[in-house]
């Protein structure tokens, strides 16, 4: 027996894959606030947000065994799951979420403290200036690829254009922002 099977889990989610009852009052508390904000803002009603974040839990709580602490962070997975949860829940109505936003500040909020969170905000902003660096197509297509979660086919419908060039323009354009990201920020690009 290693090492790693005598250890606890220590995260929320790993108590659960474990079968600590205790750890579901935890999940909620510790997550609910994220999960809501989430459902609110893809949700136009409010009765389909309460119906929502409930099915975001129980899908975190069927795939609890899958968080995977090496590969990133437990609000980062929640965020991940929550996202998938409610761009399904759009598509099987037909509707199509509004642009959302999140910040990466809001997806780590629950595992940092405060100096990690500054820290997050401006890398938040970085990116946001990195964004803005980008072509008018790099940035549609990247905007409707990460903020609303649709496909690159359904982009290219929506657009107009061909799925090759869709494909083009989003990998130039995370190419490109993985570059900016990399370069240390210019006193003239702060402001």
């Amino acid at each position: 027996m290693d090492s790693s099977e005598t250890t606890e889990p220590n995260s929320v989610l790993q108590r659960i894959a474990a079968g600590d009852s205790g750890a579901v009052d935890d999940c909620l508390k510790q997550y609910g606030g994220l999960v809501w904000s989430l459902a609110n803002r893809y949700c136009r009603v409010s009765g389909d947000a309460e119906d929502a974040a409930q099915e975001i839990f129980v899908a975190l709580w069927r795939n609890a065994d899958r968080f995977d602490p090496t590969k990133a962070a437990e609000s980062t997975f929640v965020t991940m799951i929550a996202r998938r949860r409610l761009i399904d829940r759009n598509r099987r109505k037909g509707s199509k979420p509004e642009v959302v936003s999140i910040s990466a500040a809001e997806i780590e909020m629950a595992d940092r403290d405060p100096i990690d969170q500054v820290e997050l905000s401006d890398e938040a902003a970085k990116a946001a200036r990195c964004m803005r660096h980008l072509s008018k197509n790099q940035r549609q297509i990247l905007t409707r690829s990460i903020d609303r979660g649709e496909a690159q086919s359904a982009i290219a419908t929506a657009l107009n254009m061909p799925l090759g060039t869709v494909k083009s323009y989003a990998r130039r354009g995370i190419l490109q922002l993985r570059e900016c990201m990399k370069r240390p920020l210019s006193p003239e690009a702060a402001s």
